[in-house]
């Protein structure tokens, strides 16, 4: 899909050419990448802020609303439609940033400068996001009318709205969100505010925040006397009660407020032109050693469970001198045949970094797997220089495509070669792309294997291939990075009721916060100490400082992680009621999840509405009709958005990720193509006069047999036969 948008773009761009601004005019359409350039192209056009485009089926409509420049006459329809991005006329920019988490929200104003003012079209906004971003709404307003997304239960209200199209509501990519905002005039004015959550980044005591804010030259309006004003607003407050200092930012920010663990800023200016790079910020919270806190709220009224909550944060700290655990590390690799291409080809590279980040203490080994396994060794290696050097080799040899998808058999060996670890961590990476029928069985097993493993079991790290090298270094990255391990808070047994998520304390790792959170019943206990053991192996306990979170909206902060991992426990589980609890959290949080779609809803505000385009001139409604047309939203039901859970058919095709099934095509179309080849075939060898001169020839009952006959040998696409029955036909 991606692809697709950017040669959209790349015609629209084209096609915006045809616009005339008068003199005053300082904004040239941009040089369109060369065809030879394609990577060049994706990377140039794919959006890198928010962005509304325009969508051109009928160039002839494509001209300035204010300054008609009587361009030549277009011929034909744009087929994928073309996307022309519309100029903005207003930015700004609002981030709050708790814990790990980064709210953002940006308005805006955009205008349809580029379709005629008695002419409409369709506009599709872009929404590119931060690291694991989330898109959470999207409103807009447009002459008189008013648009908005939320979120719905599956199957509530089917068939209640009208159905849309994948380019209605998608993602290009996964941090980049579209939707399209049906027949808006040539000449509008926009006003949308979007908001989504994304993820900060944490290395070494320090917090950033990248929001994609990098704005092309051709959105600028080509009008100089239109003022343009950005603003950027940015709040944090790191819920540690510690001292927050701020490091770095990408943009001059004047500091409104100091307080301890928060920081506010602001930043407001003309510009000539909108920012051209990325909005960055960055901060440090925590000191040198391993500290943490426990935040506590109560819920909302609205809340869907009344219980308290609470979030458990731990920092690693900034101490570089300390240990991290000795690894033994199997890398699971999937070489089916749907992985061939560009999906093996980043497992590769990215298995090169992570073996290069290896220490010489550490042990290692390989399994290729297919409908086969294939092990790089019979036991565990130590990771020499002689030895990785070995595993680049074995991996060139046999990283082939090909054969089908068993996840059981290498998993199982790569538990058992695991069992006898001692003094280090043990890892098992599984990177593939297949979804198996027994996958339920396979988690049931590796977790009552886990469960019994003993003190140090192995921690599994799972990589579902949506072609993201860079994301797999991370996974592999934080994976060898644990500062303290087998994590646990005794005291915590004694409350009324008490469900954490994830119910399993994971591993501190140096590389990010560890975040759980959950509901309780009871007193919370005045004072709370986590354990767990250092890379020395050494007993490491640290006290947990509580506070009130007053100015914290945990709900929101922690709503992302709690859906995800009961999403899995739904799944897993087979428990409908818990899909149902899964699907309030969702709908009350705006946070999408595989149980929940989103719909657009949209409200006309003006009490007199205008004719319809389907009104016949000269007649006028009700005004009961008038009002009803004036209140009642209309809801557009968006394709589902979530993830999913794996496609067993795909799988066992071997389709490659991302790609779509073809579908079988139904009879009619059957019909239609057979009779349109035979139709080609048959006007290849007669002429069009002939054929009228015998149709004239022939009586009602032979039309009506010739007719069934054509039709039974369209259908076997005997186009032989059709076109001997015309010889007949011709010689009379």
């Amino acid at each position: 899909m991606a692809d697709d948008f950017v040669k959209a773009v790349e015609d629209g761009l084209k096609l915006s050419k045809r616009l005339y601004f008068g003199k005053d005019r300082p904004v040239t359409p941009p040089k369109v990448p060369s065809s030879m350039d394609k990577s060049g192209a994706v990377d140039m056009l794919l959006p890198k802020s928010p962005m509304v485009y325009a969508v051109i089926t009928d160039p002839k409509i494509v001209d300035n609303p204010d300054i008609p420049s009587y361009q030549p006459y277009v011929h034909g329809r744009c087929d994928p439609p073309s996307l022309i991005p519309l100029q903005m006329n207003a930015v700004e920019l609002d981030v709050d940033c708790y814990l790990d988490t980064a709210f953002v929200r940006v308005s805006g104003t955009w205008r349809v400068h580029c379709v005629m003012g008695s002419k409409s079209c369709d506009c599709r906004i872009a929404v590119p996001m931060g690291d694991q971003g989330s898109i959470l709404g999207v409103e807009a307003e447009i002459s008189g009318k008013s648009y908005h997304t939320q979120l719905i239960a599956l199957g509530e209200n089917d068939g209640a709205g009208k159905s849309a199209s994948v380019e209605t509501g998608s993602f290009l990519k996964p941090n980049i969100f579209t939707l399209t905002l049906p027949q808006i005039d040539g000449g509008s004015y926009l006003s949308i505010r979007l908001r989504w959550s994304q993820k900060l980044s944490y290395r070494d005591g320090e917090f950033s925040v990248n929001v994609p804010f990098k704005f092309p030259e051709y959105v600028t309006p080509a009008i100089k006397k239109i003022p343009k004003r950005e603003k950027i607003h940015l709040n944090v407050n790191a819920g540690t009660g510690t001292e927050v200092l701020c490091n770095t930012s990408s943009h001059p920010l004047k500091q409104l407020r100091r307080d301890v663990g928060k920081l506010g800023y602001s930043y407001e200016s003309e510009v000539l032109k909108w920012s051209n790079i990325d909005f960055d910020f960055s901060y440090t919270v925590s000191p040198s050693h391993i500290f943490g806190g426990v935040l506590l709220q109560s819920p909302s009224v609205h809340d869907v469970d009344q219980r308290e909550m609470f979030c458990m944060c731990l920092l690693p700290g900034t101490a570089k001198s300390r240990k991290v655990f000795k690894k033994d590390v199997i890398f699971i690799v999937d070489i089916s045949k749907s992985m061939q291409g560009k999906p093996l080809e980043d497992t590769k590279n990215a298995l090169a970094v992570a073996l290069s980040k290896l220490d010489p203490g550490d042990s290692f080994n390989i399994i290729a797997f297919n409908g086969e396994t294939y092990l790089f060794s019979t036991s565990m290696e130590l990771a020499t220089k002689e030895a990785v050097e070995r595993a680049h080799q074995w991996i060139g040899i046999n990283f082939i495509a090909g054969g089908s998808t068993n996840i059981c058999a290498p998993l199982t060996k790569a538990v058992e070669m695991l069992t006898n670890s001692r003094g280090s961590i043990p890892i098992i990476f599984l990177v593939t792309d297949g979804a198996v029928e027994d996958e339920r069985q396979i988690c049931d097993a590796m977790k009552s294997r886990l469960t019994n493993g003993g003190s140090i079991c192995p921690r599994i790290y799972t990589f579902g291939i949506d072609s993201i090298e860079i994301q797999m270094q991370k996974l592999f990255t934080r994976g060898f990075s644990s500062v303290l391990a087998n994590i646990a808070i005794d005291t915590l047994k004694d409350l009324d009721e008490f469900e954490m998520y994830p119910s399993r304390i994971p591993d501190l790792s140096s590389e990010s916060p560890l975040i759980v959170s959950g509901r309780y019943q009871g007193k919370f206990p005045d004072t709370l100490k986590a354990k767990g053991f250092l890379g020395d192996l050494s007993n490491f306990v640290v006290e947990l400082k509580l506070q009130l979170a007053k100015d914290l909206p945990l709900d929101r902060i922690c709503a992302k992680q709690q859906i995800d991992l009961l999403t899995a426990q739904a799944w897993f589980s087979e428990d409908k009621r818990l899909e149902e609890k899964v699907s309030k959290m969702s709908v009350q949080t705006g946070v999408l999840c595989e149980y929940t779609r989103m719909i657009i809803v949209e409200t006309d505000e003006r009490n007199n509405a205008s004719e319809s385009p389907g009104t016949k001139k000269g007649s006028k409604k009700s005004d009961h009709q008038k009002i009803l047309d004036s209140e009642v939203p209309k809801t557009i039901m968006l394709q589902n958005l979530g993830i999913g859970f794996g496609d067993l058919t795909a799988t066992a095709e071997n389709f490659p990720p991302g790609s779509e099934i073809p579908k079988l095509p139904e009879v009619a179309e059957i019909f239609v193509k057979a009779a349109s080849n035979c139709c080609s075939t048959l006007g290849n060898k007669c002429c069009c006069l002939c054929c009228i001169e015998c149709c004239n020839k022939l009586n009602d009952q032979c039309v009506i047999v010739l007719t069934q006959l054509c039709t039974a040998l369209a259908c076997f696409g005997c186009f032989e036969c059709c076109s001997n029955l015309c010889c007949c036909g011709q010689d009379g």
